[in-house]
């Protein structure tokens, strides 16, 4: 008789047992992006009634809306879209919530103290885990993404190094994600440093991925859920936009 387990919790997980969150922005030319890219391209190829279908040709850069970084994107040694294992794309779900902090300072870096008061409310991150940064940023519009001041400095949060470092080489944690554009905060990326996105090089020199731009982490719990980041496999690629996605125990 063939062995029906992952039909079963396929069906299980499509109950009313678990909620399906999309973490996703819709992609479009409106969707936010870096702002040293040009907004999604659209031609019509083809379209009714003059065709018997509708298509389309699109162009983008491959880090645009809610996407995946490969290591190849910042390390010229690294591993390539192409490379990234299918069971790359599935991890418990770990959430740090500091939406509240970043409401009340545009600029908070989310730091290794920020992990460890998650520990002692929630318990040991788990290893191989998705680790995401939920700043509910994803709610301002596009237009307002970078939040530059009068001077042209802007203004989000983002990843302390040393909390990045300490994911990795104390809990072995699998990715780490999150709502703004960059890994690094807006006034890092603005510096005069050398390298300026300090935090977004050290988690792809560890041969790890990472994912930005997600949406609707407010909707999923701190622990308990599953993600799961699907993207093309493409050649010598460093990144594409990701369809995310969270199942999440009701």
């Amino acid at each position: 008789m063939a062995n029906t387990k992952l039909w079963d919790a396929v069906k299980e997980l499509k109950t009313a047992s678990y909620k399906w969150v999309d973490l996703t922005h819709e992609l479009s030319p409106e969707t936010p992006h870096w702002f040293g890219f040009k907004p999604l391209g659209i031609e019509k190829l083809y379209d009714y009634p003059e065709a018997p279908m509708r298509v389309y040709q699109y162009s983008n850069p491959g880090q645009y809306g809610t996407h995946v970084d490969v290591p190849l994107h910042f390390n010229p040694n690294g591993r390539a879209q192409a490379e990234i294992r299918p069971d790359e794309m599935v991890y418990p779900l770990v959430v740090i919530d500091k939406s509240k902090e970043v409401e009340k300072n545009k600029d908070y870096v989310l730091t290794v103290d920020d992990l460890k008061a998650w520990e002692a409310e929630n318990g040991r991150i788990p290893q191989g885990s998705f680790v995401a940064f939920r700043s509910d940023w994803y709610k301002r519009p596009a237009e307002n993404f970078d939040n530059y001041d009068d001077k042209g400095i802007p203004h989000y949060p983002g990843w302390d190094l040393d909390a990045i470092k300490w994911l990795v080489e104390e809990r072995n944690v699998g990715t780490i994600g999150h709502e703004t554009a960059d890994t690094d905060p807006g006034f890092i990326t603005s510096s005069e440093n050398i390298y300026p996105y300090p935090g977004e090089k050290y988690i792809l020199d560890q041969d790890r991925i990472q994912f930005e731009l997600l949406a609707n982490l407010d909707q999923v719990p701190a622990t308990g859920a599953v993600i799961v980041c699907a993207f093309p496999k493409l050649k010598d690629g460093t990144g594409y936009p990701a369809r995310c996605f969270a199942i999440v125990p009701v």
